[in-house]
């Protein structure tokens, strides 16, 4: 199997495209319901939704995750272009030198700007 992408519904797409274009760049597809990013192997997608209504009520039920070489770097990229950060970039005890960073999409949705992870040592 490969993780193909996650599609953001929205009852307001343009917004969230215009936003994450912002930080992004310009989509790779975009018709005139939805845009589409590749990331890495996996692509993000924005578009309408029938049952999607307002901001999102509980943001930290789904999070997705950007790997990044250079969390602090991106994390400042983004925050330049105008993300709504939710936290900063920080560490953990649990892996040292690993570095995350959590954001926002006008409607709530979060993501993370996250450090490569690798296999558990051990």
């Amino acid at each position: 199997m490969n993780f193909n992408n996650i599609l953001i519904g929205s009852e307001d797409p343009e917004r969230l495209a215009a936003y994450y274009e912002k930080l992004f760049g310009v989509p790779m597809y975009r018709d005139s319901s939805y845009s589409v990013w590749q990331i890495g192997s996996g692509a993000v997608a924005v578009g309408p939704h029938s049952e999607v209504h307002g901001k999102n009520p509980q943001p930290g039920r789904l999070l997705w995750n950007i790997e990044s070489d250079d969390v602090k770097a991106d994390f400042e990229r983004f925050k330049a272009a105008g993300a709504i950060v939710i936290r900063e970039p920080y560490t953990f005890e649990e892996a040292p030198g690993s570095w995350i960073a959590t954001l926002a999409d006008p409607d709530d949705n979060y993501f993370q700007l996250q450090s490569p992870m690798g296999p558990p040592e051990g």
